[in-house]
Formats: structure tokens, sequence, C-alpha cells
């Protein structure tokens, strides 16, 4: 597990409050925390746990992973989707069954693509006998050239 990033961490809740156009008091209300424990959190003095985060990034409405990408507990590589999933929370355009819609949408897909890729990598190693590493028969018939 990485370690825990407070600093950047708190500039970055307190980067999303002012997006969200929220006084502390309003975040600190919203997520269910003390004001004086969210001003400790923006001044990097204290560390959220998960919990906490993910309270503060349903307030927020971005997504509890982007919280934890930022606090070091997940790593940069488990961040994939996850800019397109913060950038469907900020959307202020659509509303919250919008976004979780799409959201189903998007996880379906990449369940799907999961699904397909294991099942075209286990195609890959036994279609015809052939592994992986074998060529492609070159179309006709498999004895068309012993005539």
């Amino acid at each position: 597990m990485a370690s825990l990033n407070v600093g950047s961490l708190g500039e970055y809740i307190r980067e999303q409050r002012r997006h969200a156009q929220y006084s502390l008091r309003q975040l600190a209300d919203a997520a269910g925390v003390s004001n004086p424990y969210l001003s400790q959190i923006e001044r990097g003095l204290r560390k959220p746990s998960a919990e906490i985060l993910q309270q503060i990034a349903k307030a927020l409405r971005i997504s509890a992973e982007t919280l934890y990408v930022q606090a070091g507990i997940l790593d940069e590589r488990e961040e994939a989707g996850l800019e397109l999933r913060a950038a469907i929370f900020a959307d202020s355009l659509i509303n919250e069954r919008q976004k979780q819609v799409l959201l189903a949408v998007y996880d379906s897909f990449l369940k799907e693509n999961a699904h397909l890729g294991a099942h075209d990598e286990a195609e890959a190693g036994t279609s015809a006998g052939r592994t992986k590493d074998d060529p492609e028969p070159r179309g006709g018939t498999p004895n068309a050239h012993h005539r």
C-alpha cells in the first residue's frame, strides 16, 4: 500500500470543495464530519480513514476512488476510468439518476470487455489445435496444395 499523501489530498479536497461552491462548514455538514476536522484534513494535519473519504466524496459528488488515489490508498494503475467517473460526477448538466445510468453502462462495458478478453485469450491458444504462436492457415481447404 502506498503511503498516505495527506498534504496533496487536503489541497485536492479544498479544490473540489471550491469547485462545488461549498463553504468548509457546508461540506463538513454534508459529509457528516466536524468543521474543525475537515479543516485539519484540508490543511494536511489529519489522515482521514477510507470511510471518511467516502463520506467526503459523496458530499462532493465525486468518486471515492478518486480520493483514495489522491490519498495513496489506491495505486495509480488502479485509476483507469477514474477520470471519466470524476467527470461524470462533476457534470452539473445531468442529474444524479443520469450519472448513475452512465456509470452503470460504462461498468457493463468494462465487464463485457474483460470477459471477452479472457475468452479471446483462451480461444487463441486452442483454435484448431494451434497455439497462439502458430501461424494462421492461409485460406482454402487445409489440404488444397496436395492435389
